[in-house]
């Protein structure tokens, strides 16, 4: 199900576009902040996040599209990544085959609706562009800040699918997430 070639979208503010490896630093300092990655299993060294620059590319290249990067539309600075991606895990999720959107931002530019702003385009691409039927998002239970986005967003959970993420330790508290799902219909009716 790939989701065609990255495009360039462009907000208000933000402008949203494929992974370069000029990415490299913003990538790096977003994922060795403790803040950023409160929820995430471990911090990322400069080397882990290299070996994600070239996993991210790899699949947008492959899929079409995997969190696209945000930037300051006025001068490209890397603020982090909002976007579609196709979930891909050696055990598959008990939702799949489906779309994702999710997040990632630079801790000091929270609290600057950049996450809300970048997930509308992408989700308006969704729908209006590729056709998709129902794009979903999930986050640990405690990550309330992502939550809000969600709700933002239009999404909604039902309790009935949270689940056990299979890319996380067993023993983890991070185990556990929560899924959210944004149907077509919705979508339309929210954009009215």
């Amino acid at each position: 199900m790939p989701l065609l070639a990255t495009p360039t979208l462009e907000t208000e503010r933000l402008a949203l576009r494929k992974w370069e490896l000029s990415d490299l630093d913003g990538l790096a300092q977003m994922c060795a902040d403790p803040i950023v990655m409160e929820y995430f299993p471990a911090l990322m060294d400069r080397v882990d996040s290299e070996r994600m620059l070239v996993r991210l590319m790899e699949k947008q290249e492959r899929n079409g599209s995997c969190f696209p990067v945000i930037a300051d539309k006025v001068d490209g600075t890397f603020i982090g990544f909002a976007g579609l991606s196709i979930p891909e895990f050696d055990v598959p999720l008990p939702f799949d085959p489906c779309v994702e959107i999710g997040w990632r931002i630079k801790s000091e530019y929270w609290g600057r609706g950049y996450a809300t702003e970048a997930s509308r385009a992408w989700l308006a691409y969704g729908f209006e562009t590729l056709g998709l039927e129902e794009i979903i998002a999930m986050r640990v239970p405690m990550n309330i800040r992502s939550g809000r986005v969600m709700d933002k967003l239009g999404m909604h959970r039902d309790a009935v699918d949270d689940f056990d993420h299979p890319a996380v330790d067993d023993d983890s508290p991070l185990k556990r997430h929560v899924l959210h799902r944004l149907r077509l219909e919705e979508f339309m009716t929210l954009s009215k």
